[in-house]
């Protein structure tokens, strides 16, 4: 922890004279990108793991038409031909499985009020007004919503809500388009399952409340610190336009991890 310190105070220093009270903050942005860059090779993984599953659609539905009446059948086959071709219905979810650790390291840094022997002096560093280890409580309590810290808080949400909104149309429109296909390829089939309710067993259900997900991010802004917070609003914003550049020429396909950022 000590030395995760050291690496946001170092970053800080070299940002103080662009961003002077607020550079811990525009640290935290930049560690947040580096992250980030470090991830998007798994990111381009899984957007060629989203097309390999895409390639194989024909051949689901061929199995659709051969073991359209039993349920179990069906799903044991899509697994199998899944399992063959070495394409997990899961893959899209490492690139945030591997962000974990750097937004916890940012919690635990940011909420503990001693780092070794001594007071943590991040948590008084600020984003303008709003203390980096306090949180939106805090902020209500110190002037309320429109105070100067809870202005803060005010425009990290708007940023949320509008990737937020961003990701649910494109999803929406993703999955529209993937009913659209699956309904295609199971005319003539008794039940029409849908393929990712057979890849993985209850996906189906997830899939329905996909698009709601990325608005949970503002519960999650809304309870952390604020440098947490601030780590999740950039890599939500960086998420969004990744998935938008590496899943443009995919309709009808939504990755796995959609919302997870």
């Amino acid at each position: 922890m000590s030395a995760f310190a050291s690496l946001v105070e170092g970053l800080a220093d070299l940002l103080g004279p662009l961003f002077h009270d607020s550079a811990t903050a525009a640290a935290i942005v930049l560690f947040t990108a580096f992250v980030r860059l470090l991830v998007h090779p798994l990111s381009r993984a899984s957007a060629r793991g989203q097309r390999a599953r895409a390639a194989l659609q024909p051949r689901i539905a061929e199995l659709r038409k051969k073991h359209g009446k039993n349920p179990e059948k069906l799903q044991k086959a899509v697994l199998e031909l899944h399992a063959a071709e070495k394409v997990s219905p899961l893959s899209g979810c490492l690139p945030s499985l591997f962000q974990l650790p750097a937004f916890f390291l940012l919690y635990h840094l940011f909420s503990n009020s001693r780092i070794g022997d001594e007071a943590n002096s991040l948590l008084a560093h600020k984003l303008f007004a709003a203390p980096l280890g306090d949180r939106w409580a805090d902020a209500l309590g110190d002037g309320g919503v429109f105070g100067a810290q809870g202005l803060v808080y005010v425009g990290l949400f708007v940023i949320v809500t509008v990737v937020a909104t961003f990701n649910y149309r494109r999803t929406k429109r993703m999955m529209a388009a993937g009913a659209a296909r699956t309904a295609a390829g199971t005319a003539g089939t008794a039940g029409g399952f849908q393929d990712g309710q057979q890849q993985v067993p209850g996906l189906g259900a997830i899939t329905k409340v996909m698009p709601l997900m990325s608005f949970f991010t503002l519960l999650t802004v809304a309870f952390v610190p604020l440098a947490a917070a601030l780590y999740v609003v950039t890599s939500t914003t960086w998420s969004a336009v990744e998935r938008a550049a590496l899943y443009r020429d995919m309709p009808g396909t939504v990755p796995a991890a959609a919302v997870l950022g």
